[in-house]
């Protein structure tokens, strides 16, 4: 198994940037493909972003991200990371980092097993 820790959220003004880091123990980071998800008040759980196990080849995004937002990692620290950029009011929620073993990205929330508990990111306009 792999434990997750999220960090980096905080409150920025729109058109800021922020990024969230994703701190994995317990098992082989490389192994997992990790995905980034948020969810609002009021609102489902969605996908953002994930990346591939191994070297990350492999990236997926929601189109309401698209162009924005950048998924990467660093096996060498068992870090994924979610660079957010040119951010809005409609990106505020709570966003999850999530690990899936040895598959390819997925936007299907059921598609990973392991999830840390969340970090805040509001965007005021």
């Amino acid at each position: 198994q792999v434990q997750l820790v999220e960090s980096g959220g905080g409150l920025v003004q729109t058109g800021g940037s922020l990024r969230l880091s994703c701190a994995a123990s317990g098992r082989t980071f490389s192994n997992y493909t990790m995905g980034w998800f948020r969810q609002a008040p009021g609102k489902e759980r969605e996908f953002v972003a994930a990346i591939s196990w191994g070297a990350g080849g492999r990236t997926l995004y929601a189109d309401s991200v698209k162009g924005r937002f950048t998924i990467s990692r660093d096996n060498a620290k068992n870090t994924a990371y979610l660079q957010m950029n040119s951010l809005k009011p409609e990106d505020t929620a709570v966003y999850y980092c999530a690990a899936r073993f040895l598959s390819l990205p997925v936007i299907s929330i059921g598609g990973y097993l392991f999830w840390g508990r969340g970090t805040q990111v509001t965007v005021s306009s």
